[in-house]
């Protein structure tokens, strides 16, 4: 499963032969593994709705259990997706960054409509079963400072990672590089706060996913979010690591447009889902 190459003085590893499955030319299983690990993922939260309440239907351990391997898998196909992807292609030169970014733009179009589907759910909620609100909601408490605190940090990311872009376009690596790292400490601040406020809900509050149809539609849709900005978090590291060993170029930065596109289409969403899942709520 691992190969050296060498391309222009300079030694690679692969996490597996191009060929692979072998017969199959340029085709790769790495998308396949990686949605394996996303479906698993998500089947993890449901055995964990379905252990909820007086008479779970599954042990409350199958959950977390199922979860963590999904995350472990979805992490292994995407190490060897981006690694075939771009950084393999970087060192051999390959210009394909066209066709990447369209690509990226046709997976932006499946999450626009994975999350449609949420929002969906969200508005038949408001017209039929907007009942029962947690007192949480009903006190205007769900949107505080930490809501707040946590937009404007995404949105200051948006606008460092356009203007690390920017730099890199003009040639200026240090600005680049610098901007870079900040997006990247950003987005890990905005999980911390993410996190922080569901142990404030769920631990100070009581407002937890069982607590009617509001919770399960403002934790699906938050916690669907907060696992693709994870997923961009860990797309930055990976851009981040590669810029300090001086890739990228004026000419060659296909993964930083596309892993752009990526972020701002999360911090898109995220405005949304404050307008819609917090102020919405509060004003009724």
């Amino acid at each position: 499963m691992s190969h050296e190459s060498e391309e222009g003085g300079h030694a690679h590893h692969l996490p597996a032969v191009e060929d692979w499955p072998r017969g199959f030319g340029e085709a790769s299983w790495w998308p396949f593994i990686t949605a394996i690990g996303a479906s698993v993922i998500y089947v993890g939260i449901g055995l964990f709705v379905l252990a909820q309440g007086e008479n779970p239907f599954v042990p409350e351990i199958y959950g977390p259990a199922a979860a963590v391997a999904g995350v472990a898998v979805f992490l292994i196909g995407l190490y060897g997706w981006v690694y075939h992807a771009f950084v393999k292609a970087y060192w051999d030169g390959a210009g394909h960054g066209s066709g990447l970014k369209f690509a990226m733009l046709l997976f932006l179009g499946s999450e626009i409509a994975t999350f449609g589907a949420g929002f969906v759910y969200y508005f038949f909620i408001r017209a039929d079963a907007w009942t029962n609100l947690p007192e949480l909601v009903v006190s205007g408490n769900i949107f505080g400072n930490l809501v707040i605190a946590n937009t404007i940090l995404l949105i200051i990311s948006s606008v460092t990672l356009h203007y690390s872009h920017v730099a890199l376009i003009r040639g200026d690596r240090q600005r680049f590089v610098g901007l870079l790292g900040v997006t990247l400490l950003l987005g890990i601040v905005f999980l911390g706060g993410q996190v922080y406020e569901y142990y404030e809900f769920i631990v100070h509050e009581g407002f937890t996913i069982t607590e009617g149809a509001y919770a399960s539609a403002f934790y699906g849709l938050t916690g669907l979010h907060g696992l693709h900005v994870s997923l961009g978090a860990v797309l930055l590291l990976i851009v981040f690591i590669r810029s300090l060993y001086g890739q990228y170029s004026p000419e060659r930065h296909t993964s930083v447009s596309t892993v752009s596109m990526y972020w701002h289409f999360v911090d898109v969403v995220w405005v949304f889902l404050v307008v819609v899942l917090y102020v919405g709520a509060v004003l009724g």
